[in-house]
């Protein structure tokens, strides 16, 4: 590896750094959105199975609940992306999150896999560049 090489690699190493960190911020934000949309459909199957008058804990964000009561109107507001709302049935809105859970999940999982390939390709590189280290000391 001549000194043009390993410049090259140095910069590729620190590119890789700052895609790995990015990576990193959006499994963390994939994984708190996926965490919110379980929660939204296990308190929408719980408004789907409560009967009238029936006590729910409410899930209202920063781990906090509010005591709610059921009434007989089986409608829901769901956010349905771009900061868009719409009114659906429970039923309809408990559908809506699991698959809005899928492809977060999806988005998840694809995210994991880059990362993991990337690192791969990062430490290859840090063993050659550290391997050209110690053969131009000796």
């Amino acid at each position: 590896m001549n000194d043009d090489e390993l410049r090259k690699a140095l910069s590729a190493l620190e590119i890789y750094k700052v895609q790995l960190d990015a990576l990193a911020q959006q499994v963390q934000i994939l994984q708190m959105s996926l965490e919110e949309a379980i929660r939204a459909r296990e308190t929408l199957k719980a408004f789907l199975n409560a009967k009238e008058g029936d006590e729910l804990l409410v899930p209202i964000g920063a781990s906090s609940f509010v005591t709610a009561k059921a009434t007989g109107d089986k409608k829901a507001i769901v956010g349905i992306g771009n900061r868009v709302s719409a009114e659906k049935n429970i039923d309809e809105a408990v559908a809506f999150m699991e698959g809005s859970a899928k492809e977060i999940s999806e988005a998840l999982k694809r995210s994991g896999e880059s990362m993991a390939e990337m690192e791969i390709n990062a430490n290859n590189l840090s063993m050659a560049v550290q391997q050209e280290y110690q053969r131009r000391q000796q």
